[in-house]
């Protein structure tokens, strides 16, 4: 099939990448336009723009906008059979959903309905799931409401972090996108209508999520610093400055006053709402770079009974 690829971040490029060694021919690739990027804000193109020019040929179209007809017009130029969307960043109108013979096909991180929205990989994880996947879906004008054509699931380790996860899942979902188009070319695919009950929104994340309430049980904190990493991680007070938590693990301590170090020998053993406790394996002291709690506490002393987040 001719296929037009529109895709953004790092999870896109496993599936343009699987693509573009099938047997299907990817003719154009859409993605976001470059943007500053770091504390010197250097203008930086897109994962998917530096992968399609480093290793192929293929032309790459950046249009600030997909409402002026501009972008429908070099779609039709290029007749494609299939648009391939994968967290491409941008809504896409009724004229594009309807332009190839087959539509547009979305990869989406979950198990549609569940998690319909821009973080649904976070959201898993932050709320303490235990299995999750990728969906193929048939873009329709809904958010995520499109017919299922094909799904895979997968389980979540109770260790594993948003970062992890997106790796996997970007390779579970490239594999099954190949698959997902050999048959919807065979006309072997029956799309399956999504329910609308257990269905949650995975709002956008932001920094408003950092924040640790150590009233929290040990368990959704030790799910909130895993589902906000690498960015924009969680975070507390020691001693009035914000450190970033970067790792923790459960701890089997107990004890009776959340946020209160139980523990500082090589990691800090944190008390939290429920009587039970988090290991803090890596911290990040504001303008510095990630360590382990170990060598954070060779140069900073944290009493026991110290409380964190005041």
């Amino acid at each position: 099939m001719k296929i037009i690829f529109m895709g953004t971040p790092d999870f896109a490029v496993p599936c343009l990448e699987k693509l573009v060694n099938s047997n299907h021919q990817v003719c154009a690739v859409f993605t976001q336009p470059d943007k500053p990027f770091g504390r010197k804000q250097i203008l930086t193109a897109p994962p998917v723009k530096q992968f399609t020019l480093e290793n192929t040929d293929i032309p790459v179209y950046q249009p600030s906008t997909l409402k002026d007809g501009e972008a429908l017009e070099i779609i039709n130029n290029y007749n494609p059979d299939v648009i391939v969307v994968v967290a491409y960043g941008k809504i896409l109108p009724k004229s594009i959903l309807t332009s190839a013979k087959y539509g547009c096909v979305n990869v989406h991180a979950s198990l549609l309905p569940k998690y319909r929205g821009a973080a649904p990989i976070q959201w898993s994880i932050l709320n303490g799931d235990s299995e999750t996947g990728v969906t193929i879906m048939q873009m329709d004008e809904g958010l995520d409401t499109g017919d299922m054509l094909m799904v895979e699931s997968t389980t979540i380790d109770i260790n594993e972090t948003s970062e992890q996860l997106f790796d996997r899942l970007s390779i579970i979902g490239a594999d099954l996108l190949t698959a997902c188009l050999d048959k919807l070319e065979l006309g072997e695919i029956s799309p399956v209508k999504q329910k609308e009950n257990g269905t949650c929104y995975a709002e956008k994340i932001t920094k408003a999520h950092s924040k640790i309430d150590w009233s929290k049980s040990a368990l959704q904190i030790h799910n909130q610093v895993r589902g906000l990493q690498t960015w924009p991680c969680a975070s507390t007070t020691i001693f009035g400055k914000t450190v970033k938590i970067h790792k923790t693990i459960l701890s089997n301590k107990t004890a009776d006053i959340y946020g209160s170090v139980v523990d500082n020998k090589n990691v800090l053993t944190v008390c939290c709402g429920d009587g039970k406790c988090v290991d803090i394996l890596e911290i990040q002291p504001e303008g510095k770079k990630k360590m382990d709690t170990k060598s954070f506490l060779l140069g900073n002393s944290v009493e026991l009974g110290t409380i964190l987040g005041e």
